[in-house]
């Protein structure tokens, strides 16, 4: 089917008339969604290995800008389903025992899936 201007004159097929079966389109997909989570995965590479803060801090700010946060729970409650126990500092504080005292490496997530647990020091109470 064929779209016309007002002027009579002929704007090129509908959208709907494309000749790309349905099968490609999610084939496509899946590929456009596979490219993502490798490219995903590199930067995730790259970051490990750069020492560079500005290099670090731009491709956070990329990743975030399609969706994949930085995870850093310092001040938060140890969860093991969210967060890798590197380590333990004593404290004599009750409150603090079972909080995260510091984020040895940053953990990432894409949306809501988790891609990689923070490996964090948690405070824990001094045995007397």
């Amino acid at each position: 089917m064929a779209w016309f201007r007002k002027d009579g004159t002929d704007r090129g097929s509908a959208a709907s008339d494309t000749d790309v079966h349905p099968l490609q389109q999610v084939s496509d997909l899946e590929r456009a969604l596979a490219d993502r989570q490798a490219l995903i995965q590199m930067c995730l590479y790259a970051l490990d290995r750069a020492r560079s803060g500005g290099v670090v801090e731009r491709l956070e700010e990329g990743l975030a800008a399609i969706g994949v946060q930085a995870l850093r729970p310092d001040g938060e409650r140890f969860d093991p389903a969210r967060h890798e126990a590197g380590g333990a500092v004593p404290t004599d504080d009750p409150a603090l025992d079972g909080v995260v005292a510091e984020t040895e490496v940053t953990g990432f997530a894409d949306h809501d899936r988790l891609l990689r647990a923070p490996i964090v020091t948690v405070y824990a109470k001094k045995n007397p």
